[in-house]
């Protein structure tokens, strides 16, 4: 048979065909493109020719008078990627792998959450950049895993055909009724056999070892909050001076202006923009509470990045509201409203956690009278809120009953004084008594 009738009836499907013979030494076909290379020898030298499926007419002469063997080579186009552990931050080198979302075997697309990884700081999800089915996972849950460590191995190729909803498949007809029978005799079911009473099976207690313990391994988040709050008691000269705070212009202007405000923000006015923005007022004048300690340096910061503690399901969270001394009442409670809700679904980034030069910590929403926060490092210093109460106090020589809140400023002895210290709680305490000073900038 001739070479060119070999070709009209080949099938060009994804195979590799390969041919000897004294003229034609191989042709194959990969996808829709035919590869037609012939050599011929003279003085040495091999010339290769390569067409497409397109040009394979102008190649039949060439096989002409030939006798040709062929063999079919199967080859698959998968390819087997090794995925690395990926980065997750400056000062991040392990992590703790929480769940596989994925197993062995499973068809996979981008951005498909492949695993989360838990880190000292927040919990990150990593996804799929390609599509393809799970070969190998190098890690098991629970397993702590290093940046740029292999974590699983998967084979690249096209994406598995999304799954069609079932189609609703008509109702059985209904069949004509037939005609009535008349009623057989039922036949009354057998007595039951009495059975012999087992013993009853022996009550098991409720732990083997009979303390009552339950031991829970704590999370990274929770280890790392842990280590860097007993540093900070370690390292920083902590003191903590106290004021307090009479809330009824703050609350009154919340009370006059909240329904408006949320209207034309769609943002609800709370307490801690107002604390927010007393606080940037008070850092601009006292910049030493603004700065940090870096060995034998001070560092002075020129932005204003508050962080707000969270309480988080998996620990304690600072997010960090940044450029506070660019940003009015709206846009403060917009990014905390973000950031909070970012953190209690396990969503933060870890920028969002980084930066920050001064920490407000609002335990009153839990209830707390009073109390002595910890510095959060490297600050040097954090403010502690805590719950409104009515109390008797002094204005104008009468004791009258006010909203009361009690405040509690920690700082770092070693870079500031006891003057900077309470001339800033005193200025905040000032603002947020006088509302309209935030306005005048005074």
């Amino acid at each position: 048979m001739k070479t060119a009738n070999l070709l009209k009836q080949i099938k060009f499907t994804p195979k590799s065909i390969s041919t000897s013979s004294s003229g034609l030494r191989s042709f194959s076909v990969a996808g829709n493109r035919l590869y037609t290379t012939s050599s011929v020898q003279s003085n040495n030298t091999t010339t290769t020719t390569r067409s497409t499926l397109q040009q394979r007419q102008q190649y039949s002469s060439l096989f002409n008078n030939v006798n040709t063997t062929y063999t079919q080579r199967f080859y698959s186009a998968a390819a087997d990627v090794v995925v690395k552990v990926p980065s997750m931050g400056d000062s991040i080198s392990e992590g703790t792998v929480v769940s596989w979302n994925k197993k062995v075997g499973d068809s996979v697309r981008v951005d498909d959450v492949i695993c989360s990884i838990e880190t000292d700081k927040v919990t990150i999800d990593i996804n799929a950049t390609a599509n393809g089915t799970i070969v190998e996972l190098f890690a098991q849950e629970g397993d702590t895993v290093l940046v740029g460590n292999p974590l699983y191995k998967m084979s690249e190729g096209a994406a598995p055909p999304k799954a069609e909803a079932p189609k609703a498949q008509a109702p059985p007809k209904a069949e004509a009724p037939k005609t009535a029978e008349a009623p057989k005799a039922a036949t009354p079911p057998p007595a039951p056999k009495a059975e012999a009473p087992k013993a009853a099976a022996p009550s098991t207690p409720a732990a083997a070892s009979g303390s009552g313990e339950k031991r829970v391994k704590m999370t990274r988040i929770r280890q790392r909050t842990a280590q860097r709050l007993k540093d900070s008691q370690n390292t920083a000269a902590m003191l903590t001076t106290f004021n307090e705070v009479d809330m009824s212009a703050l609350m009154n202007l919340r009370n006059k202006y909240k329904d408006e405000f949320e209207k034309k923000h769609s943002v609800k006015f709370g307490f801690m923009s107002a604390f927010v923005k007393a606080s940037t007022i008070a850092l601009k004048e006292q910049p030493i509470v603004n700065a940090s300690v870096d060995e034998a340096d001070i560092v002075y910061h020129d932005n204003i990045n508050i962080s707000v503690a969270v309480a988080a399901p998996k620990g304690l969270l600072v997010p960090v509201i940044r450029n506070c001394q660019n940003m009015s009442f709206a846009d403060v409670e917009k990014e905390l409203g973000r950031l909070s809700g970012l953190a209690r679904n396990d969503q933060l980034a870890i920028e969002d956690s980084m930066g920050g030069t001064f920490t407000i910590s609002n335990g009153g929403v839990y209830g707390s009278m009073f109390g002595t926060p910890i510095i959060n490092p490297p600050q040097s210093a954090i403010l502690g809120m805590h719950a409104i109460k009515d109390r008797p106090y002094v204005v104008n020589g009468q004791i009258v009953i006010r909203p009361i809140m009690y405040l509690a400023l920690t700082y770092d002895h070693r870079i500031i004084d006891g003057r900077e210290a309470v001339t800033f709680l005193k200025k905040i305490k000032d603002t947020l008594e006088n509302p309209e000073r935030i306005l005048l900038d005074l």
